[in-house]
């Protein structure tokens, strides 16, 4: 899916970046995804919310470990615009309060 991004990054006003907190294996994959998408200049100041998702997986890793899997707080640093991040599970709905609030706060 990646390689079709760019053709919606126009009429983006907002990003939403959903990466799988059940999945160590594909934390350097979605890291390389989030710089590709931070760097796009159509998107240049678009906030961007990190959503860690399936957090209701026993096998899920702690927003502690993924953030430094990721190097978050750099990528936050040099990202030039607002980055947050939440934990949620599309399964049960956690987290999805936050989200809203944070899409409504971000127009």
């Amino acid at each position: 899916m990646a390689p079709i991004w760019p053709s919606y990054y126009g009429s983006a006003r907002a990003v939403m970046f959903v990466i799988d907190a059940s999945d160590p294996t594909q934390l350097s994959s979605s890291c390389a995804q989030l710089l590709s998408v931070l760097s796009a200049e159509q998107l240049a100041t678009a906030p961007v919310l990190v959503l860690f998702n399936k957090i209701d997986l026993p096998s899920y890793m702690t927003p502690e470990e993924m953030e430094g899997l990721l190097r978050l707080p750099d990528i936050i640093a040099t990202a030039g615009r607002p980055v947050a991040t939440a934990r949620v599970s599309a399964r049960d709905g956690t987290g999805l309060t936050q989200v809203l609030r944070w899409l409504r706060d971000a127009r």
